[in-house]
């Protein structure tokens, strides 16, 4: 399944590694060191301010969608796999 994270942008679920809010970045000096060192593979979808980070196997995605809204979207996905 893929989740669309903004910008017309989808990533496969599978390859999802963490999806983080954005105040994580100002509580953590791992994680900024992490993004920092990381900046090349970093893709901002968002036009103004981002939301939530998106982690993946590949890339770190800087979305435009809100942490809670993504997990509902990966949720949606998981329940309509059932039915």
């Amino acid at each position: 399944m893929y989740l669309h994270i903004g910008e017309e942008t989808l990533v496969r679920t599978s390859g999802i590694i963490a999806i983080l809010d954005k105040e994580s970045v100002n509580f953590s000096d791992t994680l900024e060191e992490f993004l920092t060192q990381h900046k090349s593979e970093t893709v901002n979808l968002a036009k103004k301010d981002y939301k939530s980070i998106v982690i993946t196997h590949k890339q770190i995605y800087y979305s435009p969608l809100a942490a809670g809204t993504l997990k509902k979207r990966i949720q949606q996905l998981t329940v309509q796999e059932f039915i």
